[in-house]
């Protein structure tokens, strides 16, 4: 049987980035950055529970730079996966598939993620969080 040369399937070095693949990708990644946190929410809970030593060294690393630039991702990956998981709903409805409408609700999704993100965190630093 002769070696047929076969084309290599399309990979992301051969796709130009399109909102629709930025999208489902950051959407994945944002799913498991909040699972990631669930953790780092169970370790608050745990040290609620454990008393004032533990609460004061989760504490102590939730309020480092890190420990709020971490938060802050969390914030931000938890408000990305609800705006497009509203897109997502709209697609299991049917609605929404033509291609201008898939890039604006993308980009929707996008900019309402880091506006909710900002509003958070001006607020909660607002009140004295």
């Amino acid at each position: 049987m002769a070696n047929v040369e076969r084309p290599l399937s399309p990979h992301l070095q051969i796709y130009k980035p399109q909102i629709t693949m930025v999208t489902s990708i950051t959407h994945r990644i944002t799913g498991v950055a909040l699972g990631a946190g669930t953790l780092l929410l169970t370790w608050w809970l745990i040290a609620v529970a454990a008393g004032p030593e533990a609460y004061s060294t989760v504490n102590a690393f939730l309020t480092s730079w890190f420990g709020r630039l971490v938060m802050f991702g969390f914030s931000w990956a938890l408000f990305y996966h609800l705006c497009n998981g509203i897109r997502h709903l709209f697609w299991d409805a049917g609605k929404g598939f033509e291609l201008p409408t898939m890039r604006k609700t993308g980009m929707l999704a996008i900019v309402m993620s880091v506006v909710l993100t900002l509003l958070t965190w001006v607020v909660a630093y607002g009140i004295g969080g």
